[in-house]
């Protein structure tokens, strides 16, 4: 058995047309995986099916919003036509709003729960059903250390990744019995565009983050593969309802 063998597979992944989804999704690719390529902007998923393409793999763009259930069904119902099956599912969509609690409105937080929890849970739905049907499949939810410990500025969207990893624990234990496995990766502080905007508009944000990591750095999008190609392949067989940290020593730091 060629456990970290992904060939002939085809994986769906969300929010792929940048930082760790794109990351993941050429992980994958160079892996052997076939690629369904979903977000909201199709020529960065048609840039990131070009370079998948290199790797000898079936990579394809299905535009879709995850906070639209019409349009989650529509991309998986033609990723699963096109491809026959879907083996992989990578949730990666996100976003956050960073202000004080009281400032938050319920617009800000509506957004975030639709698609980070909400989302992540149509894409699983809809996805799952495929997997059942088929008797087997592997689920990856991005989650975050803001699932672990409060991240201040950051409500909605702890609430969320707190709220996708106990999505991650029970349609592990619903669909055990159904050959599906359900894990997540919790990635700390990492290099995408979402966090330079943060870094960037709030001056010492960056060296606060670096001096509260052991390792003293932030993450790099790309250091998320190897845990998400652990976690789609048979080398994690036996392994379903956890949360890999990949946080560069954040959740065990005490004092």
């Amino acid at each position: 058995m060629r456990l970290f063998d992904l060939s002939g597979r085809s994986a769906i992944v969300t929010g792929a047309g940048r930082g760790i989804g794109r990351s993941i999704a050429l992980g994958l690719a160079e892996a052997g995986c076939n690629l369904a390529l979903c977000s909201r902007t199709p020529r960065e998923l048609e840039e990131v099916a070009a370079a998948a393409r290199g790797f000898g793999v079936d990579a394809r763009a299905f535009p879709c919003d995850v906070t639209r259930p019409e349009e989650i069904q529509q991309a998986v119902e033609a990723a699963a036509e096109h491809f026959t099956r879907i083996d992989i599912l990578v949730n990666n969509a996100g976003l956050t709003v960073k202000k004080p609690a009281e400032d938050y409105t319920p617009e800000d937080w509506r957004q975030i729960i639709d698609v980070n929890l909400t989302g992540v849970f149509l894409m699983a739905q809809a996805v799952g059903r495929q997997m059942i049907h088929q008797g087997d499949g592997r689920i990856i939810n991005i989650s975050s250390i803001a699932a672990e410990t409060a991240i201040t500025g950051s409500v909605a969207y702890c609430a969320s990744k707190g709220g996708v990893k106990m999505v991650t624990r029970v349609l592990a234990a619903e669909w055990a019995d159904r050959g599906i496995r359900v894990n997540a990766i919790a990635p700390a502080y990492t290099e995408t565009p979402l966090v330079k905007a943060i870094t960037d508009s709030r001056a010492g944000f960056a060296d606060a983050i670096r001096q509260r990591t052991p390792l003293k750095r932030l993450g790099l999008p790309e250091e998320m593969v190897g845990a998400a190609i652990f976690l789609a392949a048979d080398a994690s067989s036996y392994v379903t309802g956890e949360t890999i940290m990949v946080d560069g020593g954040w959740t065990a730091f005490g004092f």
